[in-house]
């Protein structure tokens, strides 16, 4: 990690896999927000939202001098309350664009600085929160994308133009 071109791949991959989430879950509409497959499982909204929670939680994480927030009880409470779609989609894009908007407001040397001690990647780099939100973001595109066959529709492929 020597230039400024790397970070700028950092924020791109980012994009990336913003841009394959939004296509592969484009044919959902708010009519599907509260569709799930069984009780006790995520519905659309809150799969969304929770891609949403998850990449704001790994920046938060990464910035915070005491580290991630363990709290996952609040945050599963926070999300059983998600209902619309279209609202879930505004916070994801937002959090996709915090996430690049620090990534691209760090020098090299900060993203490779370790995180906070901790269950969660206590003393990795920085930078690897990256492959964590990528990782994660597509785990939820993934169900989505069943979900969306579920309700009788096909999800376009996620890698085209």
């Amino acid at each position: 990690m020597n230039s400024t071109a790397e970070l700028y791949d950092y924020a791109t991959a980012v994009l990336a896999s913003r841009d394959f989430f939004n296509r592969s879950t484009s044919v959902l509409e708010e009519s599907d927000s509260q569709f799930r497959p069984r009780d006790g499982m995520m519905t659309v909204a809150q799969h969304v939202a929770h891609a949403a929670q998850t990449i704001e939680w790994f920046v938060d994480g990464a910035t915070r001098p005491e580290g991630f927030d363990l709290h996952f009880e609040e945050q599963a409470r926070a999300l059983a309350e998600v209902r619309s779609l279209k609202e879930a989609r505004h916070r994801l894009e937002n959090a996709f664009l915090q996430a690049t908007d620090f990534l691209r407001g760090k020098t090299p040397e900060e993203l490779a600085r370790p995180l906070p001690s901790g269950p969660i990647m206590g003393g990795r780099p920085v930078f690897e929160v990256i492959g964590a939100m990528v990782e994660h973001t597509a785990h939820h595109r993934g169900a989505l994308t069943v979900y969306t066959r579920l309700l009788g529709k096909v999800p376009p492929m996620p890698y085209g133009g």
